[in-house]
């Protein structure tokens, strides 16, 4: 596990790329909770593509990659992208990995994204706090059980409008009653 610093080098590659080719893109997963929760360790760093620019961009994109120092399987990028599933970059400088899923978890988010400083003077584009909950409660539907934490961490600082907006959206995905669960939850390890 890593302190969030240690990725910088590796995502503002990375984030160089992207901005290149017009691909729009944002930070989600652990790095997220950060910004948006409370500190925590990450093992990689998540970054959501829009699968359309990807796809238009996509020889340019694959070039850049091995280019930049990433290693990466060019026909497992290629297939990913095509079938809207994750591909993984591993930093050969840096021996740190990015998952990079060409698709939208929750419709609509990359519209919403937010500037954030990331890193000491660096302002990067990240899922917006409520999208960031959305997804947090989707990975837990899923089994993923520390999304949990960061849920009710993110949901702590949710405005009235954020709150209303992740409400609203949760009833249309049919997770509300998921939603109360976890956020019914304590916190403490012994209680």
């Amino acid at each position: 596990m890593f302190p969030i610093e240690a990725f910088r080098g590796t995502v503002e590659r990375f984030i160089g790329i992207l901005k290149s080719l017009k691909i729009r893109h944002h930070l989600t997963g652990g790095v997220v909770s950060v910004a948006w929760g409370e500190p925590r360790m990450t093992q990689d760093i998540d970054i959501v593509i829009d699968r359309v620019d990807a796809t238009a961009n996509i020889e340019r994109l694959v070039s850049e990659i091995q280019s930049a120092g990433y290693f990466a399987d060019e026909q497992g990028i290629r297939n990913a992208i095509d079938g809207g599933k994750p591909f993984q970059l591993l930093d050969q400088v840096e021996v740190l990995k990015l998952d990079v899923y060409p698709r939208e978890l929750v419709p609509g988010e990359l519209s919403r994204s937010v500037l954030a400083e990331v890193f000491p003077g660096s302002s990067i584009a990240i899922v917006s706090r409520p999208d960031a909950a959305l997804s947090k409660l989707i990975w837990i539907k899923r089994g993923c059980h520390k999304s949990r934490h960061d849920l009710r961490q993110i949901v702590r600082r949710l405005s009235e409008e954020e709150n209303i907006f992740l409400r609203t959206q949760a009833l249309q995905l049919e997770l509300t009653d998921l939603l109360d669960s976890v956020l019914a939850e304590s916190d403490e390890l012994f209680e």
